[in-house]
């Protein structure tokens, strides 16, 4: 079998099973397990597949006609530039999450040599590690609770060749008594009532980085009540939230902290994806 027809089987199979990527997610396996750009995939798509690459295509395949994130088949993701190793253990980075990140390093840039960063709820590390890639002399904190993901974290900081320090714990029980310049977070913040009908490849994720409680504010109001013991003067702290959480989490920060300027960062679709504290 060749290229093309691998490609076109694929993409068969992947619509047919309610891949909402079909074609992108056929071409993204293909150029990993063949080693090809999307240029060569396109004009050497008459290329005889070779049998154990075959067999790792469509293994590949059947993982994800059965709902399993494209990422976590590859084991990869791309977030702000760099790639990211992603696992069962962690979210997914998303592009939502970049707005965070941006705004996070335009304060950034507005502070000393080395300003001193918690990525609370880390995960993957997509946000600290980005920010410790794009800020070298950033001092990078990665906090979670999940001792599997903190590994995966450590890998990542490795791969990425930047220093991080890595805590475990509870949201700022893993920190102590530390402060720090900027705080930026992505914690759960799914209703609990809402997991169930997450899409299909957002059940493959693990649920501890999903589910925000009741209403989906829990954590927010755990971090809103905490912030003010760990932010230095003039510290600020980022969180992403979910659609329609923006209010209520700004709510929260403002009567949490002694903010002297507090708001919203919409996303690129519009979206007010990000709610901010500075005090």
């Amino acid at each position: 079998m060749n290229i093309s027809e691998w490609l076109a089987r694929a993409e068969s199979q992947l619509t047919a099973s309610g891949c909402p990527d079909p074609q992108v997610d056929a071409r993204w396996m293909a150029e990993d397990t063949l080693g090809m750009t999307r240029t060569e995939l396109k004009f050497e798509s008459d290329r005889a597949i070779p049998a154990d690459a075959l067999s790792r295509l469509e293994g590949m395949l059947s993982r994800r006609c059965a709902g399993e994130p494209v990422q976590y088949i590859l084991g990869s993701a791309d977030f702000m530039g760099l790639k990211f190793e992603v696992g069962p253990a962690v979210l997914i980075p998303r592009q939502d999450t970049e707005t965070l990140v941006e705004a996070a390093m335009i304060d950034l840039q507005g502070r000393s040599d080395d300003p001193s960063v918690l990525d609370l709820c880390a995960g993957s590390g997509c946000i600290g590690l980005s920010l410790a890639s794009l800020a070298p002399g950033a001092r990078v904190t990665l906090s979670d609770i999940s001792r599997e993901a903190l590994e995966i974290a450590r890998r990542n900081a490795h791969a990425l060749s930047v220093k991080a320090e890595l805590k475990h714990g509870d949201l700022f029980r893993a920190v102590g008594r530390e402060r720090f310049d900027l705080i930026a977070s992505n914690p759960p913040y799914i209703p609990r009532r809402e997991l169930g009908d997450l899409q299909r490849e957002v059940q493959f994720e693990p649920r501890l980085a999903l589910d925000g409680g009741a209403d989906g504010l829990d954590f927010y109001r755990a971090i809103a009540a905490d912030a003010p013991k760990h932010l230095n003067p003039g510290g600020s702290i980022y969180l992403e939230v979910g659609i329609g959480q923006a209010e209520a989490v700004l709510a929260l920060l403002k009567a949490g902290l002694p903010c002297v300027e507090a708001g919203t960062i919409r996303d690129l679709n519009g979206i007010e994806r990000v709610v901010f504290a500075k005090i």
